[in-house]
């Protein structure tokens, strides 16, 4: 690569924000080639399925090829490619009705899709179709998540792509280990993969083919979403059975944390809110609060603090914890809210305990982002259990709209809150260690004991609006990451 030119990245990614989201991944997808876009020492795409969701969207994508093919065995063979422009970059998509004119992304209700190993891989195939057709040679490939990772498995073990990107360099991100890709071992024959690669030491994963594996192996370098969770998935507890994979690449797996978009995520400027408020005035949340207590029919003179959740109702989101010390929770002086969907086992506990506990407890099984802000910004407090948390974005918004994070020490959590000490009055938040409804309370009453408790609750509120989780310096570090890539 000649130095005066720019570094060509090309992103891929099965989810996009504001286009496709399920979770993080797209909030990341989204905000990371916009940033980096910034940067005059980048030229940034993007690549991602076009959706039914994506189709409906306002917002002009042009056709720019179409009757393009992949080469593999199975029927679905043609494509055509759609172009899009988005907040400082070009995305391109995918369009196949067969595999992506679907309600859904990955999984309906009832499960995931059947054919999700074919969808995947026809993605990672016209990805590098797309690409060549474009005539954009990237110096570096960034591939996202499972649904993106055969995109190595095809560079290294399919040279017939006539050497094009030879001297393209890989990086591959995990957003949450947990997702793997598993398919039965049938799968590499019908995608048009050498049958030899099921094996141990490539992607045979306890009897499956495992999607996933080929990111890990076949990369030139890894990154994780946070530098405690690329330790973490090094161990039997986090690796989930993937530990000695990373363990054998730890010299080229880096742990960068991801960023929140402060336009977007500003209690200056929030249109959800009731009122606006900074550091410097904080009259404004004193309104969101009384809102909040309103919305959920709390008294407003109350003199209790508010703990708030935002949340996927999921296991790994600490919810066994959390419902295990409900009990103990209200002995508090406390409210809770929780906003959040996700699995009816937990949704069912919740419902009955916000029955029983009515008048301290407020519960909204939904998705809606406007109480989602207000939750952020009227809380006092925020409440994340989590049994991992690859990183986390739960925290860093409410310490945008501060409000004080209450933590497991674990991933990205850990790497964001500090514990506040009253001493030296430093840090912005409360953590836990241990997975144990008394080491929980614990940090809630060390929370609590601060509430409006001057000068420390001052200065931590001030901490908390103060921390910096910017997508800018997140940027800055992927960008220093391609360049160490580019030298290996």
């Amino acid at each position: 690569m000649n130095s005066a030119d720019k570094i060509r990245v090309t992103i891929l990614t099965s989810e996009l924000a504001p286009l496709a989201k399920t979770g993080g991944l797209a909030d990341v997808a989204g905000a990371l080639p916009k940033y980096l876009s910034r940067d005059n020492r980048l030229e940034v795409i993007a690549i991602m399925p076009r959706y039914r969701e994506v189709k409906k969207k306002s917002l002009l994508q042009k056709l720019v090829f179409e009757n393009l093919q992949v080469d593999w065995p199975a029927s679905e063979k043609n494509f055509s490619v759609y172009q899009a422009r988005l907040e400082g970059f070009t995305i391109y998509l995918i369009d196949n009705e067969a595999y992506y004119d679907r309600e859904y992304l990955y999984s309906t209700p009832e499960g995931d899709y059947p054919d999700n190993g074919e969808r995947f891989a026809f993605f990672c195939l016209a990805a590098l179709k797309s690409i060549q057709a474009l005539n954009f040679q990237p110096d570096l490939i960034h591939a996202h998540d499972w649904q993106s990772a055969l995109t190595l498995a095809y560079l290294k073990h399919r040279p017939k792509a006539d050497g094009y990107f030879r001297k393209t360099k890989s990086l591959f991100t995990i957003h949450n280990l947990a997702y793997q890709g598993l398919f039965s071992p049938d799968i590499l024959d019908r995608v048009g993969l050498p049958e030899f690669l099921f094996n141990s030491e490539d992607l045979e994963f306890y009897s499956k083919v495992n999607f996933l594996k080929a990111g890990l192996l076949y990369s030139d370098a890894i990154s994780t979403v946070s530098p405690t969770y690329s330790q973490e998935i090094q161990t039997p507890e986090f690796g989930f059975g993937l530990e000695g994979v990373l363990r054998k690449r730890a010299d080229r797996l880096f742990g960068i944390l991801n960023g929140i978009d402060y336009q977007e995520w500003n209690p200056e400027t929030d249109p959800a809110l009731p009122a606006h408020y900074s550091s410097d005035n904080l009259a404004g949340k004193s309104i969101c609060r009384i809102e909040l207590l309103q919305s959920f029919n709390f008294p407003v003179e109350t003199s209790w603090p508010i703990i708030g959740m935002v949340s996927r109702l999921a296991g790994q989101k600490g919810f066994d914890l959390l419902i295990r010390s409900l009990e103990g929770i209200f002995k508090r002086p406390v409210y809770l809210i929780i906003l959040g969907t996700g699995e009816k086992e937990i949704q069912n506990l919740l419902l009955a305990s916000s029955k029983k506990h009515s008048e301290r407890f407020g519960l909204k099984i939904a998705f809606d982002d406007r109480l989602a802000r207000l939750i952020y910004a009227g809380s006092d407090f925020f409440l994340i259990p989590s049994r991992y948390e690859p990183c986390g974005l739960t925290q860093m918004y409410s310490l945008r709209y501060g409000t004080i994070p209450i933590v497991r020490g674990t991933g990205g959590l850990k790497d964001t809150v500090v514990e506040f000490n009253p001493k030296l009055l430093q840090g912005n938040g409360f953590l836990f260690q241990e997975y144990e409804a008394v080491d929980m309370l614990g940090a809630i009453d060390r929370a609590i004991s601060f509430y409006k408790k001057e000068p420390a609750w001052s200065k931590l509120l001030d901490n908390a609006l103060n921390s910096d989780f910017s997508w800018e310096k997140s940027a800055r570090n992927y960008f220093e990451l391609y360049q160490k890539i580019l030298s290996f």
